[in-house]
């Protein structure tokens, strides 16, 4: 009984240490999970907001929303040069002139007169891109000062300069006329 009792107890301990040194995620969606922070330098950003974008019926992607805080208002989001990240994480294929059209179109529709800089960066954004497969990660991550780098599975891309570019990136997500939608815009800015 006491070697039953203490076998038990070791078990528990051993439990609890693994459940402690085992990642947390912080949300799962259509069967995507994603972590609940991610590290950009040396600052910890949090998971904003989960959305998934659908075209008709067909699911393409998981997006997730990293800030130094949670916040709701995209206006505030905007305004702060500050660290983000977007993941894309991708449940349908598409190819890069796919990718290149939803860019373009989320450029005009959310970013009204952009400047030339900003529209030679969404060509170079554009020439980055390349067909995505099920599976995969989008990831744009902007950092004050450098840019946005483009990574897809961790492979680095492209780096854009500019805040303006990385506002006009963001903006097709949480923009006034948001190209995955307002339920997608509202998931991410973390007020569904």
């Amino acid at each position: 009984m006491r070697r039953t009792l203490i076998a038990g107890l070791l078990l528990t301990i051993l439990a609890g240490l693994t459940a402690l040194a085992a990642p947390l995620a912080a949300a799962e969606l259509a069967g995507v999970t994603v972590p609940d922070g991610a590290t950009i330098g040396e600052q910890q950003l949090v998971l904003n907001g989960l959305g998934l974008r659908k075209k008709l019926f067909i699911k393409i992607y998981v997006g997730a929303l990293y800030l130094p805080a949670k916040e709701s208002n995209a206006d505030k989001i905007l305004a702060a040069d500050a660290a983000r990240r977007l993941t894309m994480s991708f449940l349908y294929g598409v190819s890069s002139s796919q990718m290149c059209d939803a860019w373009n179109e989320g450029l005009e529709a959310n970013t009204p007169n952009p400047s030339s800089e900003v529209v030679a960066a969404f060509k170079t954004l554009c020439t980055a891109m390349e067909d995505i497969p099920k599976g995969n990660v989008l990831a744009l991550t902007y950092t004050p000062g450098t840019g946005t780098a483009v990574e897809v599975n961790g492979k680095a891309k492209v780096t854009i300069a500019g805040k303006a570019t990385s506002d006009a990136i963001l903006r097709t997500w949480i923009g006034p006329d948001p190209a995955p939608g307002e339920d997608f815009k509202k998931a991410v800015l973390g007020a569904q």
